[in-house]
């Protein structure tokens, strides 16, 4: 059977995302693949797994505390533990899972995340940030949380399932509203098994992670942490990629998505497209004025928030 090219593998690197040395992360994007291999996807942090100390108990404070970001689309789904999250719109959610909360931040929002996860229970997840259009950096935020009920589950083949995180398969609909077209799924196999994803034909780039486990795929084995770049170019004459895991079993996350071919300026937490995008936006946080859109009470203390807000 014709399968999709192969154009690299790599693994994911040690990154410590919030300049915490105790607080690491596997990171395939943009560490081994660059944000422009991984165009229109700029990062994925994989976190965990580690045992939780217990749960935060104040309702202010979160284990990574508040920070700002502007210019894309940010989705942390747990695929183990309690997610917490907190955001300068007014939003306080707690979530099970295998369950997301996600920000199109847009023209920028503040947020905290963490503190969920009761005392001995393992916590284990994934942020991923997508670049959005240059036109489209400045709109409104978007948020939403969705339980595990929320996520699409699919039956794929013997032995293999998956849950639908954004975009569109087999007539069904993530729930991470991304502005650029995406597909992302989270598929789980169990030992053995073997599973075929179809690239959309309208996307343009795939990449493939490998977080538990290990597989084979085209020949080539695929060890946890592994990260693949598929031709998805639309003259390729196969859009298949078949995964076969190995004796543990194997979880692995495809990201398929229409790139932008724009330039990316990034500085931290802002994603822009100029340099002087990226000025502007560092001078309005300097001086207060970063936020266009905000609850209109003091959103880091959840006491100040009004009965009817």
């Amino acid at each position: 059977m014709s399968q999709i090219p192969i154009l690299a593998v790599r693994k994911a690197e040690v990154a410590h995302p919030t300049g915490d040395p105790k607080f690491s992360v596997m990171q395939p994007f943009p560490s081994a693949f660059s944000a422009k291999e991984a165009d229109p996807f700029l990062m994925c942090d994989y976190f965990g797994p580690t045992t939780s100390t217990g749960k935060e108990t104040d309702p202010d404070n979160f284990p990574i505390g508040w920070h700002p970001h502007r210019g894309m689309d940010i989705l942390t789904y747990i695929t183990q533990g309690v997610g917490r999250h907190a955001d300068s719109l007014g939003n306080r959610e707690e979530f099970a899972s295998p369950g997301m909360q996600w920000i199109s931040v847009g023209s920028g929002i503040e947020h905290a995340e963490g503190g969920g996860t009761p005392a001995g229970e393992d916590m284990a997840g994934v942020q991923i940030w997508v670049n959005v259009p240059s036109e489209k950096k400045m709109d409104d935020p978007r948020y939403g949380t969705e339980p595990p009920e929320s996520i699409p589950a699919i039956t794929c083949s013997d032995g293999a399932t998956c849950r639908l995180l954004a975009g569109s398969m087999n007539g069904r609909r993530g729930p991470f509203m991304t502005v650029q077209d995406v597909q992302m799924v989270d598929y789980n196999l169990s030992a053995g098994s073997t599973v075929t994803h179809s690239v959309p034909p309208e996307l343009d780039n795939c990449l493939v992670y490998i977080y538990r486990g290990d597989a084979r795929a085209a020949d080539q084995s695929l060890p946890t942490h592994s990260c693949v770049r598929l031709n998805a170019s639309p003259t390729v004459p196969s859009r298949d990629f078949t995964v076969t895991a190995g004796p543990k079993g194997v979880s692995f996350l495809i990201f398929a998505g229409k790139m932008l071919n724009q330039p990316i300026a990034w500085h931290g937490p802002f994603v822009m497209t100029t340099d002087s995008e990226i000025r502007r936006t560092i001078m309005e946080y300097h001086e207060g004025k970063f936020l266009k859109r905000r609850a209109q009470w003091d959103y880091k203390r959840i006491a100040s928030k009004p009965s009817e807000a």
